[in-house]
């Protein structure tokens, strides 16, 4: 019986592992490509010419951004999922959705988020993973599970508590799908190399583990992104005058 429980936990963690991968992949139809956050700017201004200004720019929204912003949130909303069965926790979800859509200081952030929220969320509706509720309201007094319009941040937290992915692991992989995006972003729009890309993979993986480390001690008053460089380059995206990315 052991060996059977063991059997079981293992395939579990390897489902869950799959389902993450899958969660990350480039090849995730909700259309992460077409947005570039304010990095097609940043080259168009020169503020990032090549491999080692690629490398710092994306050091700094790590550390002042993300690490301060999506992935302890991200923690919070997983948490939040984990006691969907209370009101508590549903308010929490909702709080926590709001909280990441006041921060997007341009239209051109916002709009990716709540687009890529959008387009997950019609995705789990056709694999047949949106919670019951959504097909099948309920009549009980708990607010929705899924705030309406929710943005991304929160439908990737959904996605995966429902698959069984942890916290950790949940925070690594998005921090992994935003640097993979950002570097695709960089190949397409600035003359880098996908080996010079993979030379910034190798630099910034363990900036990856500590953004996560930090995270994840962060008190609620301490969050907030301070990316003034990002909002300017973004909020100027829109008026480019030749952009491959959308604003």
């Amino acid at each position: 019986m052991p060996t059977d429980l063991n059997a079981l936990e293992s395939q579990s963690d390897e489902l869950a592992l799959l389902g993450l991968m899958q969660l990350v992949s480039p090849a995730l139809p909700i259309g992460a490509f077409a947005f570039s956050q304010g990095l097609e700017s940043a080259f168009e201004l020169d503020w990032v010419r090549d491999e080692a200004s690629l490398a710092e720019w994306l050091s700094g929204v790590l550390e002042d951004g993300l690490t301060r912003c999506e992935l302890p949130v991200l923690a919070r909303l997983h948490d939040a999922f984990g006691q969907a069965d209370s009101e508590a926790g549903r308010d929490s979800i909702a709080t926590w959705d709001e909280w990441l859509a006041a921060t997007r200081e341009t239209a051109e952030l916002a709009a990716e988020d709540s687009r890529l929220g959008a387009s997950l969320k019609r995705l789990l509706g056709s694999l047949d993973l949106l919670p019951s509720e959504e097909l099948h309201p309920s009549e009980d007094s708990l607010p929705p599970l899924l705030p309406a319009n929710a943005g991304y941040v929160t439908l990737f937290a959904y996605t995966a508590h429902a698959r069984g992915v942890s916290v950790r692991q949940t925070l690594l992989g998005f921090a992994w799908a935003w640097l993979e995006n950002q570097l695709a972003v960089a190949c397409k729009a600035l003359p880098l190399g996908h080996t010079a890309a993979q030379r910034v993979i190798e630099q910034l993986r363990p900036a990856l583990v500590t953004a996560v480390d930090q995270a994840l001690t962060l008190d609620d008053d301490e969050l907030g992104p301070v990316l003034p460089g990002l909002a300017l380059a973004s909020a100027l995206h829109e008026t480019q005058y030749s952009r491959l990315f959308r604003s």
